[in-house]
């Protein structure tokens, strides 16, 4: 019930990515693209340490089923959107449920299992996630494609309606068989705690994913430059987490007890979890978005092409978690795991668009299985290292860093992508296919022709295709013996157009490879400072109750 409960969101976070192109056409709003997707990361990341501590004082089950109602709730909303801005703020609802559920079902765990037992399930989550990685854009395309099941035809809006009966199941199960733990003394909430956390993460988040696209109104209103806006809101946060700080010192029950920090285990993980979400993220996102600009891959085929990685994914978190299980050990495989994950990031790096498909492929399969020997580790470490009634907030503060590490990470990524486009696309505006699309008010749906991102979305074969239609449709009334030439001409203009992109995105996905291999490298020296605590056989100190 807790793998159905967290397959959702893990699912949520990469079935939406093929959708949006869908979503952007029908409400006519590109210029809200970016809040559809920073909506739910702005919530989910500011829930998850507040969730985390409320379970601490309330029980897990109760937050659990809280999360997944609300996440339902937003589910169903974004599913029948009539507009952008209701889809964005029914987003919005559907990260508080995310973030609610993603604190509470790695921390369940360690309600439910001696330390020793952990690793299994544990493992069973890590496959989880690597599971929804493939499962999301394979199923989100399908859908959005459009099937007849019975009599209905599905659309994008079925990526959230999906939803719902997993979740209602999900729900169903935790409500019959999770246990209801017993806690002792007066619940007290630390507000102002909660509320400095939750600007600090929430301006992080802002400061980083699409801020200039998410300020744009205000940024022209004001006349404020967007490194002023930027230099304003690091001062904000500082400030906010200075004030935390200071907070959480004298609090009773703090949101993040910052006695945590003293242990060094736990700061070590914590660099860990950041840099590891990180490179992840580095890897997952970017080897997609190659397998699209140079292989021509469609959302759906590319989702397919990550199968050899999640493959080493599963197999590495369900096998290292059962050896953990019986050994009591565990840093052997955060060691094996990271370092392997390491040079295969690094193998990465020479990837262009004579590549063969296979030579990526079988650095994925050895980059997953890597992959997979840390990422149900981490939440065994860190619990091994506090008693029961700390084990929410602390479980989720690792949860937090790491999520906090996928969304800087992918901040620095896209602006090393970027500009390395820039460099690499220098005086591309004068390209006759760019002259020629610049002409047509069409295409100014997809982005602004300036901006080097909207050129490499145009190199998308779904989009390629849909300009391609565009063109021959626009000279249609045209006798045949003068259309041929023209499609003939325009088809080997956007030929150009995509092979000069593929180079220059080859080339500066080179550098974020070696960013995030660098990443890597700086996480497996950390994890040979921790110092192993052997598992322990014992079942938590909890007292379940009757449900």
């Amino acid at each position: 019930s807790v793998m159905a409960s967290l397959f959702l969101v893990a699912l949520d976070q990469t079935i939406i990515a093929t959708a949006l192109g869908k979503i952007v056409e029908e409400f006519d709003a590109f210029e809200s693209l970016s809040w559809i997707v920073t909506a739910y990361l702005l919530t989910t990341t500011v829930t998850v340490p507040i969730a985390g501590k409320l379970s601490d004082l309330f029980g897990r089950r109760k937050l659990l089923l809280i999360g997944v109602a609300i996440f339902t709730i937003g589910s169903l909303f974004s599913g029948i959107a009539g507009d952008i801005n209701m889809l964005i703020w029914a987003r919005a609802v559907q990260g508080i449920g995310g973030g609610i559920i993603t604190a509470n079902a790695f921390t369940i765990v360690g309600d439910l299992f001696a330390a020793r037992e952990r690793g299994k399930w544990q493992g069973l989550i890590g496959a989880t996630f690597g599971l929804s990685s493939v499962v999301g854009p394979l199923l989100g395309g399908w859908l959005t494609e459009g099937q007849t099941i019975g009599f209905l035809t599905t659309d994008w809006r079925w990526n959230f309606f999906i939803n719902v009966p997993i979740a209602i199941v999900a729900f169903i199960l935790i409500w019959v068989y999770c246990p209801k733990l017993k806690h002792v003394g007066k619940p007290i909430i630390d507000y102002k705690g909660a509320t400095l956390i939750s600007v600090a993460l929430a301006l992080t988040v802002l400061a980083v994913d699409n801020t200039e696209m998410i300020f744009s109104n205000f940024l022209e209103t004001t006349g404020m430059s967007l490194m002023a806006l930027r230099i304003t809101m690091v001062a904000i946060i500082v400030l906010a987490v200075g004030l935390f700080i200071k907070v959480e010192k004298n609090a009773k029950h703090p949101i993040l007890n910052i006695d945590f920090f003293k242990n060094k285990n736990f700061t070590l993980i914590s660099i860990i979890a950041m840099l590891f979400g990180a490179g992840f993220m580095g890897a997952i996102l970017y080897l997609t978005q190659f397998n699209q600009q140079v292989f021509g891959a469609s959302p759906t085929v590319s989702g397919l092409m990550l199968i050899p990685m999640v493959v080493g994914i599963m197999i590495a978190s369900v096998g290292a978690g059962q050896i953990i299980s019986r050994t009591g050990h565990y840093k052997i495989f955060m060691q094996f795991g990271i370092i392997l994950a390491t040079i295969m990031v690094g193998l990465l790096i020479p990837l262009n668009p004579n590549t063969p498909f296979i030579y990526e492929a079988v650095i994925m399969v050895f980059l997953g299985l890597g992959l997979g020997c840390v990422m149900p580790v981490l939440s065994i470490a860190v619990q091994n290292e506090f008693g029961q009634k700390d084990l929410g907030a602390a479980t989720s503060s690792t949860q937090l860093f790491r999520g906090l590490g996928s969304t800087v990470g992918i901040a620095v990524f896209g602006a090393l992508l970027t500009s390395g486009l820039t460099a690499n696309l220098a005086s591309i505006e004068n390209n006759n296919y760019v002259k020629q699309l610049s002409q047509s008010s069409a295409v100014s749906k997809f982005g602004d022709l300036s901006d080097v991102n909207t050129l490499i979305n145009l190199n998308i074969p779904d989009t390629k295709q849909k300009i391609s239609d565009g063109f021959t449709k626009s000279i249609a009334h045209l006798p045949e013996t003068q259309r041929q030439p023209l499609q003939k001409q325009f088809t080997v203009m956007q030929d150009e157009f995509g092979n000069k992109i593929e180079q220059a995105f080859s080339k500066a996905l080179n550098k974020i490879f070696i960013a995030s291999a660098i990443m890597m490298l700086v996480a497996s020296v950390a994890v040979f400072m921790l110092t192993e605590r052997e598992l322990k056989k014992a079942s938590p100190n909890t007292t379940p109750s009757a449900v």
